[in-house]
Order: structure tokens, then sequence, then C-alpha cells
């Protein structure tokens, strides 16, 4: 397990991961299942690797970014984070409208330049 171990911290160095992406690079290197299973759960209990943070973490990276409730969700889906922690990470963001108001107003927009030039669009 040594090994395993070795690999998976060596990959959380670079970023934070949820366990399903450490599971995920450590099969890729050719870990064992049980093995890789063993490396996550030691990870786990000593907090290296814990979804919830990284549920938390992302979605507000995310959502300072400009991103949506829902593109926030899917993001963190992909990256290995089960649904209900990743309503739970997007509930716990300021409203979704306010961060809009917030990002437009940061790029000098207004809403209601956003809302003039929407309607203005042709849908094709």
């Amino acid at each position: 397990m040594s090994e395993a171990l070795d690999a998976a911290a060596r990959a959380l160095t670079r970023r934070d991961r949820s366990e399903a992406d450490v599971l995920e690079v450590l099969r890729r290197k050719g870990v064992s299942e049980n093995e890789a299973v063993e490396a996550v759960e030691t990870l786990r209990r000593l907090g290296a690797v814990d979804d919830e943070r990284f549920a938390e973490a992302g979605a507000a990276s995310l959502a300072e970014r400009g991103y949506g409730d829902a593109a926030i969700a899917f993001r963190l889906e992909r990256e290995g984070v089960s649904r209900e922690l990743a309503e739970r990470a997007v509930s716990d963001l300021e409203p979704e409208p306010a961060r809009a108001r917030r990002v437009m107003a940061r790029r000098g927009d207004s809403v209601e330049a956003a809302i003039a030039e929407g309607e203005g669009a042709e849908l094709g």
C-alpha cells in the first residue's frame, strides 16, 4: 500500500481532489483496487482527502469565476463528488442572481444592459 499512498499523496500535492478522482488516478497508475481503496481511506482519516471540503472550495471558486448553479453542480459531479454533496455545496453559496450582478458589475456591465442586449439577440 505504500506505493499507492505515495502516488495518491503526489496527486494531492498538485491540487485538491475528490475521493473518486484520487481512486481514478491510482487506477490509471495500475494500483490494485484494494490498495487504492485502502490508500484513499487512510488519506480520508488523515484529512488529506475530504469530499465536503473539496465540494465547498470548488463551488466557491467556480461561483467567483461566474459559473451558475447548474454548471457548478455539473463540474463537481464530473470531478467525482456525489450529487447530494454537490447540491449542498451550491446551496451554501450566495444566491445565483446576486452573484451574477456582482460579476456583471465587476466587468462593467449593468443587469439592465445585459437584459436589453439579450432581448435584441436572435435565437437561431
